[in-house]
């Protein structure tokens, strides 16, 4: 009787144990997986926002050294293609930081840059209504664009103020999630773009809430939707687009904003 008793003792205190560990092991992996999701969620967002601002400011100091005696250019109609330039280049001239902020006189283009190489950023997009003030790098690339928290232009649409369509991705959540609050925007809002010294004004005007990551027309040069063809354009013109994941902290359906250069 007393070795069957110690057997069972023996049996339960093994049991324990493995329990034991089991427990202290689901909580270990509990504790790391929190500390993972705290770095993904708030930490890459506190790095992403601060170097995406860092770069603005490099930016417009850059800009702000080409020629003092240029004016920043407020630009509401294609200027790129009507000046005669290439559509696929971006024009040159001025903004420093102390002016980006004002709403300079509009003046021709001095001349035309190169377009930008593959990751760079190029470009200032502000969102007034949103606060949003990001840098526009080529491509959407996610670790060398998107995960840097800026937005990413995609390859093949068109370039700032001129005719086409100038599209835009951006994290939703993480990596400093500049596309966050895309989803407020309505119709009248402003987006407004600095390239090199130029401004360009345009005009949200629609807005496609849910749509398949599959669906390129929203990218085409008039934009119109192939999963929900109501949405979208069926003439040519200087168009805008904000693309970003939806719902959520989901890569499910993408949300579109789209705007028009503002005549």
């Amino acid at each position: 009787m007393v070795v069957q008793g110690g057997g069972r003792r023996g049996r339960r205190a093994g049991l324990a144990g493995v329990l034991w560990a089991a427990g202290e092991m689901a909580v270990t992996v509990g504790v790391v997986v929190l500390l993972l999701v705290v770095h993904q969620v708030w930490w890459t967002n506190r790095q992403a926002v601060a170097a995406a601002q860092e770069r603005v400011q490099v930016l417009e100091s850059e800009w702000n050294g080409l020629e003092d005696d240029v004016p920043v250019d407020v630009v509401s109609t294609p200027g790129a293609a009507d000046s005669g330039a290439d559509p696929g280049t971006v024009p040159v001239p001025v903004p420093g930081p102390a002016e980006s902020g004002a709403a300079p006189s509009a003046t021709p283009p001095r001349a035309a840059a190169k377009p930008p190489a593959r990751d760079e950023a190029y470009a200032v997009l502000r969102v007034p209504r949103i606060g949003l003030v990001v840098p526009v790098a080529q491509g959407v690339d996610k670790r060398a664009v998107l995960d840097k928290g800026y937005a990413g232009h995609y390859p093949g649409t068109g370039q700032p103020g001129a005719q086409g369509n100038f599209a835009l991705a951006g994290h939703r959540n993480t990596h400093g999630e500049p596309f966050r609050y895309i989803n407020r925007l309505r119709a009248g809002d402003e987006l407004l773009v600095d390239v090199r010294g130029r401004r360009y004004v345009y005009v949200v005007e629609k807005v496609l809430s849910e749509t398949s990551e599959r669906d390129v027309g929203v990218l085409a040069p008039v934009p119109r939707s192939v999963v929900k063809p109501e949405y979208g354009y069926s003439e040519p013109g200087a168009y805008i687009t904000l693309t970003t994941c939806t719902p959520e902290y989901s890569s499910k359906y993408r949300l579109v904003v789209w705007g028009k250069l503002k005549e």
